[in-house]
């Protein structure tokens, strides 16, 4: 049988919970949780109580909307990705406050700098030195 791909959307997170959704034949399940994997425990559970979706038929495919995204990913700068995306940063504030929503086309914009940075910094070397150096005082 082949597995139901369903989208698990991080919504946000704050200190100690990640907020996610899932949307399934029209129903929107909201859920909170302490990590990603517990969240998706979560989402089987209730995908199997109401729809009879065994855990093993399901395959969530982790997505960010803004806010979950820069809650997540705390060391990604907004400022910067919003530079280099185009986009003005008091507009990018507005979509992680969830005040604003990206359209599309500007959501795909935000996502390919962000591949974009992730590319570049995989080719990043760094200059290591030859012998131990000693500080002298």
């Amino acid at each position: 049988m082949k597995k139901i791909k369903l989208p698990l959307i991080i919504e946000w997170s704050d200190h100690n919970l990640i907020y996610g959704r899932v949307n399934y034949d029209d129903n929107l399940m909201v859920d909170s949780a302490t990590s990603i994997d517990v969240l998706k425990k979560k989402f089987e559970k209730l995908l199997k109580s109401f729809h009879h979706i065994k855990p093993n038929d399901l395959e969530f495919d982790i997505q960010y909307d803004i806010a979950g995204l820069f809650d997540q990913k705390k060391y990604l700068n907004a400022s910067a990705i919003a530079d280099q995306a185009g986009i003005s940063r008091g507009l990018m504030r507005q979509y992680m406050a969830g005040n604003k929503y990206p359209s599309a086309e500007r959501a795909l914009v935000i996502q390919n700098t962000i591949r974009n940075l992730g590319k570049e910094l995989q080719k990043i070397k760094m200059a290591i030195p030859k012998t131990k150096r000693t500080l002298s005082y």
